[in-house]
């Protein structure tokens, strides 16, 4: 979904099954996992695990089935150790890409079964609601695993779906993708500019200016326009924002310069020299409120980045001027 949503113009079509768009319940999102219970799972789960120990929930109409058992346990044991196993479900649960949904523009089939005994069936009303015209069916059926059950509905709904995007040239629309946008600032440029005079600051802002574009430039960032003494760069991938903020962070302190990053991932309109959108202006309020040499990210940006190894700092609830709701914001910590 984040793919489809960053990369329309490389993106025929999606098609979702039995997914989800934020796995853990929350507050306005209450048919997901107890956190509580999915962590129980999970501790049952590892001593067992090789032992088709996960059959009961993804493929119910099959616990009896010995010979589909011993073939599960045997899948088991050949995909993971049971301690990566269970480490890659925890990663695979704690992010939310819910933001991500509005920005898909390719078209989208979501396929849910009514009563699978895994994923709540209404985890995939959710994602069809909010991917503009996606189509959605539900099918028969209590097994989360595809190839239990009815498989056979399943096939013929993607082949249905896709025979009908033949010769229909749906083209992407570029203007509009997802992005991760970077704001980044000096610390106490108008003092420091006093200090040196004229003349030093110049120079000494034209090689910060060198530093960042080297770091964009290695970490793939699209400079978008420089803003004084700071830069508005857009990236594909927050984790590479991240990472990059944090290169740039150390590059100009060897001029001795302090900069704040702000970072936020969200849809934006691509224009020819600049972008535009909500998406922007909340990067630019994260911006505002970083300390010097904080990379202050939203929770958006933090939610995509799960399994990254990338660690945050929670920096509570803030109104951003002239942006609704309240928005939670982290600092990077690398």
């Amino acid at each position: 979904m984040l793919f489809a949503a960053t990369y329309p113009e490389r993106s025929a079509a999606l098609v979702v099954y039995g997914s989800w768009a934020r796995a853990l319940k929350g507050p306005d999102y209450d048919w997901g996992f107890d956190p509580i219970e999915f962590e129980g799972f999970l501790n049952s789960l590892e001593p067992h695990w090789g032992e088709a120990a996960a059959v009961n929930v993804v493929a119910p109409s099959l616990a009896h089935d010995e010979q589909f058992r011993t073939w599960w346990g045997r899948y088991e044991r050949m995909a993971a150790s049971p301690g990566a196993a269970v480490g890659l479900l925890r990663m695979g649960f704690e992010g939310d890409v819910r933001h991500v949904l509005p920005a898909i523009s390719v078209p989208t089939l979501v396929l849910h079964r009514t009563r699978d005994a895994f994923v709540d069936v209404r985890h995939g009303r959710y994602i069809a609601e909010h991917i503009p015209g996606a189509r959605y069916v539900e099918l028969e059926g209590e097994d989360h695993f595809p190839l239990a059950g009815d498989l056979n509905a399943i096939d013929q709904e993607i082949e249905s779906f896709l025979s009908d995007l033949i010769g229909v040239r749906r083209g992407p629309s570029p203007d509009r993708v997802l992005a991760t946008v970077l704001f980044t600032d000096v610390v106490g440029s108008t003092e420091r500019a006093a200090a040196l005079g004229d003349r030093k600051w110049k120079e000494r802002i034209a090689i910060h200016h060198n530093h960042v574009r080297i770091e964009l430039a290695r970490y793939r960032g699209k400079e978008i326009k420089s803003i004084g003494d700071g830069f508005l760069a857009t990236f594909d991938g927050p984790g590479r924002a991240i990472w990059c903020a944090h290169a740039i962070r150390k590059s100009v302190r060897s001029l001795g310069l302090e900069i704040r990053n702000g970072l936020h991932t969200g849809e934006i309109e691509v224009m020819e020299n600049d972008i535009a959108g909500i998406a922007v202006n909340i990067a630019a309020r994260v911006a505002a409120l970083a300390g010097p040499d904080e990379i202050l990210v939203s929770s958006t940006v933090k939610d995509l980045v799960v399994g990254s190894g990338i660690e945050f700092i929670d920096r509570g609830y803030h109104v951003l001027k002239g942006v609704p709701y309240e928005w939670r914001l982290y600092a990077a910590t690398l």
